[in-house]
């Protein structure tokens, strides 16, 4: 419909500088109006009707509307056809609106329509709000775009106090359509905004009394439904309110909270809080304004109070976000902290850790409240969980986090609760044994563990904390009941640890502890290498790849690694049937080779020897087995397309060149001397 439409052309015309109508435009107009206003012949979908508006916006940002309207009468002609009672496409009544709305946010269109009643007519009682057409949600969502269009100059509002427009809007807040409702909402606030730019705009000690019509309005209302005892209605004010402060940074916002923090106080006493969640979205968007933060409005006390009335799961995000905050009472930022260390508390009084550990977290007296609210059910238990450790791991890197941060309790706490998923801890309370059920084999909250502890190896902790950390990580590695989505989240923080602890003085390389971890964990690589589960084999790739990045030059890493299978496995995975697992082997492959580790044919001087190539070991000599080729390998043509590297770090020529010139099959299985000594092992493959 609107290929024929050529682009406005720049002109000037009548004095008017901007965009004009090209005249082919002109000629087509009328007939694109007539089409539109014919119900027999409907619009197939509503893109046209977009890159109409988006047009027809252009011309009336860059020039008149009026002038518009008046050399184009075809388009006031579809505006009253839409006021005659007939069967009117929703989409088009919807274009319509959204249009009229556009022309009228000129003030002197505005007046023009105004003197044939057409805007009320429109989006008065008068209008579509009656009509079988109101159904449509299309319908409801272009009547709100064409007032938030037209809401744009002191003309507007005068019309929509006189119009009823303010209180359809009011009862389109509770609109089934989620979007509709939404809007309504914005549209309310973009009312109030535009009420208050000229009188108050300067001027903070006006009271509300002395507002324009249309804000006194919008205020009774949001306050009748603060007063009300239906939590719906409760949910919107808070909601309006939320955006207000949160776009609004004027004068007058002060004398609004002012007004209505006694109401949103009183909230606090209702058991249970009415709306928590959109509560603690307005008391952080009032904390954030530059206005509000900054004055003696009684905020601070208001966030205090909240904090001890909701429960640690509703306060969880309000103790987040007050920790955020760039100033804030240091009273009300250790209250915060102490909420959001509830749950690990609880953990930690479980299990009967350490006293020092339990001490340094548990400074408030709540942790029997948080017992209460872990046990009633699993899914309370391990939505608290996760969230605490979000939470936790969003604050941690932050310069405005708590200090000095409990990093050894919170080490101790992520340790325990990574032993009460695997099974490994030992309770020694009813609490600890409900805990316990309630979280083993929990992969949710394995992984929201784990995620927090890499994140912890940014800091600093003891001897004893740090040796337990490697510990449980190499039982997740090593267990073959972990998911290949907690086994990747083990290996991404065992390299962060790795790559944080302390390099032995006077060289580059790993520490005894560090290294001793690193004996132990590579025999256990070549089993995931070896798994029939994708994910995992490309999880340990990635690790492996990271490895060598960051140890493959020093001397006990290379040495433990030419000691394994781990060399020779990637160079077999080249042939994996997954993709993904392939791209990962060709980076992992450009990594060895780059470093020198690659296992290469022996040369004439070694018979039943295989060289390493390269770097700083070259020609030494490491004897392994000869690799044994997929069954049907030979000859057999690539059954996948390599879908790249996904990101991996670059790889090598001669990486490339192995993977173009190694077959690729789907029957894939470990080398026969792997599977040899695996089964002789008894190892299970996860």
């Amino acid at each position: 419909m609107t290929s024929g439409l050529p682009v406005p052309s720049q002109a000037g015309h009548a004095g008017i500088s901007g965009l004009i109508m090209d005249p082919e435009c002109s000629q087509l107009l009328p007939a694109l109006c007539s089409v539109l206003a014919d119900p027999r012949q409907p619009v197939a979908d509503d893109t046209c009707l977009e890159k109409l508006l988006d047009w027809f916006k252009t011309i009336t940002e860059a020039g008149s509307s009026l002038l518009l309207l008046q050399e184009n009468p075809c388009l006031l002609g579809l505006l009253c056809h839409m006021l005659k009672p007939q069967d009117l496409s929703p989409r088009v009544l919807a274009f319509s609106l959204r249009l009229a709305g556009m022309l009228a946010a000129q003030e002197d269109c505005f007046q023009y329509l105004q003197q044939g009643e057409l805007l009320p007519r429109l989006f008065g009682e008068a209008g579509p709000l009656g009509g079988a057409a109101w159904t449509a949600p299309s319908v409801r969502s272009g009547w709100i775009q064409g007032l938030r269009s037209l809401a744009r100059h002191p003309s507007a509002l005068c019309f929509l106090a006189d119009c009823g427009a303010v209180d359809t809007i009011f009862s389109l807040q509770g609109d089934s359509s989620l979007f509709v409702a939404s809007a309504a909402g914005q549209l309310l606030v973009h009312i109030l905004g535009l009420s208050l730019r000229g009188p108050a705009e300067g001027h903070p000690g006006l009271q509300t009394g002395d507002w324009p019509v249309c804000a006194q309005k919008i205020v009774s209302h949001i306050e009748e439904s603060l007063r009300s005892a239906a939590t719906p209605q409760i949910t919107q004010a808070l909601n309006v309110l939320t955006t207000t402060f949160g776009h609004c940074h004027s004068p007058w916002t002060q004398v609004l909270w002012v007004r209505l923090s006694p109401l949103v106080a009183c909230l606090l006493e209702k058991d249970p809080v009415p709306a928590a969640h959109s509560l603690v979205d307005l008391l952080l968007s009032v904390a954030r304004s530059p206005v509000l933060s900054s004055s003696s409005c009684g905020l601070w006390e208001t966030l205090a109070q909240t904090l001890s009335h909701l429960s640690p799961t509703q306060a969880g995000p309000l103790a987040l976000g007050i920790l955020k905050l760039q100033e804030c009472p240091q009273a009300l930022r250790a209250q915060a902290f102490a909420v959001l260390l509830q749950p690990l508390t609880c953990v930690l009084e479980a299990t009967a850790q350490a006293p020092g550990l339990l001490d340094s977290l548990d400074g408030t007296g709540g942790a029997s409240v948080t017992v209460d609210t872990l046990l009633p059910s699993k899914a309370a238990c391990v939505g608290l969980l996760c969230r605490t450790l979000a939470h936790l791991e969003l604050l941690q890197p932050l310069p405005q986090r708590p200090s000095p941060w409990p990093q050894a309790p919170l080490l101790g706490a992520t340790v325990t609760i990574l032993r009460l998923c695997s099974g490994s801890a030992t309770p020694t309370s009813d609490v600890g044994g409900h805990l316990c059920a309630f979280l083993v084999g929990c992969v949710r909250v394995q992984r929201a563990a784990l995620d927090f502890l890499g994140t912890l190896s940014q800091g600093t902790g003891p001897r004893e904390l740090v040796t337990q950390v490697f510990a449980v990580l190499l039982e997740y590695l090593t267990s073959p009941d972990s998911s290949p989505t907690v086994l990747k989240k083990a290996f991404q923080a065992t390299f962060r640890w790795l790559q944080s602890s302390p390099e032995t003085p006077g060289c580059s390389d790993l520490d005894p502890h560090a290294q001793l971890f690193l004996r132990e964990l590579l025999p256990v690589l070549p089993k995931r290498l070896c798994s029939p589960c994708w994910e995992v084999r490309d999880s340990g790739l990635e690790f492996l790849t990271q490895m060598i990045g960051r140890w493959g030059g020093q001397a006990g890493f290379r040495r433990a690694l030419l000691a394994s299978e781990v060399p020779e496995l990637t160079e077999q995975l080249l042939r994996d049937p997954e993709s993904y697992v392939r791209a990962s082997a060709v980076a992992a492959m450009g990594q060895l080779s780059s470093q020198g580790l690659r296992v290469t044919p022996a040369s004439p001087e070694h018979p039943g020897g295989q060289q390493v190539g390269g770097g700083g070991s070259r020609g030494q000599v490491v004897h392994v087995r000869p690799l044994s080729s997929p069954p049907g390998s030979s000859g057999s043509p690539p059954s996948h397309g390599w879908s790249g590297a996904r990101g991996q770090s670059a790889t090598s020529p001669e990486s490339l060149a192995l993977l173009l010139s190694t077959p690729v099959t789907r029957a894939w299985s470990p080398p026969s001397s792997t599977r040899e000594r695996m089964e002789g092992r008894g190892e299970k493959q996860h």
